[in-house]
């Protein structure tokens, strides 16, 4: 199997990971507060974060990955700012109807774009482009009923869009910057985003609700779907990283659009939900704009191995026209090797370790 082979089927574990993942906890979250009447879901998501990293601490004490600390301040703000992006959305869905709130998840990908665009100088072909405006369509289509609008609403939406772009392009950053895998950074992460929301649940859902969390009855049967809720919520939290980490988070948009859309069809099917043809056309023509934009990006992929070689062929003939960048590259070749040395030797450690 070879290098390109094992990273396109590690890619394609992730994203159904987080599917499969995904669909599960919305079907038990759906009992849990449809049928048992537990609505605290920002409450909810803390505990979720905390069991994620009490498993993560586990997996680390039985040595399956390296824990790699960094730069704290960088983590303490990632963190929390995850966990006030958790709470502004699920401020927007209190607030606004849930047309305007399936807006507000719209929004999401084009305002991705533009942040990346603007800050990353990253380019977008025409053909994800187009594939992307396809997606949202469809989606849009499925999914957007009435647009009740209010100031308060939309100013929520408007601060829950920013902060989740802002965090999930972090998510990618913070990987390639200080190269650490998305379990090690879903691990030192974790203990902010669920002390966050465990210091806001209780009153946000509290506001939304109007009923304590602490005076809720905990029956048997509550319980046992929170533990379930929580065990289900690992997989979720470490595929979200997994994807972003190894694609973008664009994609990781796109792909929980098509979670929604897998939803409604599970729920149409299996639950006789009441559905319309234009749920079933925007369905439709979401799966069309996903498949388009899994093939642009495939072609965008197959380039970029092609301009690189291109790039480093390039080089080699400069160093060979000119004796000084040669000269020039062994020297910064040489100084780099040196540094990690040294680096090494300061930390108190030879080679870096690979996540198990």
């Amino acid at each position: 199997m070879t290098e390109s082979t094992g990273i396109h089927l590690g890619t394609f574990g992730a994203l159904s990971l987080s599917v499969i993942s995904s669909v599960a906890i919305v079907i038990c979250n759906k009992a849990l507060i449809s049928t048992l009447g537990f609505c605290f879901a920002t409450t909810l998501t803390s505990w979720h974060l905390l069991v994620t990293f009490c498993s993560l601490h586990v997996a680390q004490w039985l040595s399956l990955f390296e824990h790699k600390p960094f730069d704290s301040r960088t983590v303490m703000g990632f963190g929390i700012l995850n966990g006030i992006s958790i709470g502004l959305l699920n401020l927007s869905l209190g607030f606004n109807s849930v047309g305007f709130y399936q807006m507000t998840k719209l929004a999401i990908i084009p305002c991705t774009v533009l942040l990346e665009t603007v800050f990353l100088r990253k380019r977008f072909s025409r053909g994800v482009q187009m594939s992307l405006m396809l997606l949202l369509l469809g989606v849009g289509i499925a999914t957007v009923t009435d647009l009740q609008l209010n100031v308060l609403g939309s100013v929520l939406s408007l601060l829950a869009i920013v902060t989740t772009c802002v965090a999930q392009i972090m998510t990618n950053t913070i990987q390639k910057r200080f190269k650490v895998s998305s379990t090690q950074l879903l691990y030192q992460s974790c203990p902010y985003q669920a002390s966050t929301l465990f210091l806001i649940g209780p009153f946000l859902d509290g506001a939304l609700t109007q009923q304590n969390v602490f005076a809720f009855d905990y029956t048997v049967k509550v319980l046992f779907f929170i533990t379930l809720s929580c065990l289900i919520s690992v997989s979720v939290n470490f595929s979200t990283f997994l994807v972003i980490g190894k694609t973008s988070p664009v994609t990781y948009q796109v792909l929980g659009h098509l979670k929604t859309c897998l939803v409604l069809a599970f729920g149409y099917i299996l639950l006789k939900n009441p559905f319309s043809w234009r749920n079933i056309c925007g369905i439709a023509v979401a799966v069309v704009g996903m498949a388009a934009y899994s093939y642009a990006c495939i072609i965008e992929s197959q380039h970029k191995p092609a301009e690189t070689g291109n790039q480093s062929t390039q080089s080699m003939k400069d160093q060979e026209l000119d004796p000084l960048l040669a000269a020039e590259a062994g020297v910064n070749s040489k100084l780099t090797e040196e540094n990690d040395s040294l680096w090494n030797k300061a930390a108190g450690k030879e080679d870096p370790v690979n996540e198990k």
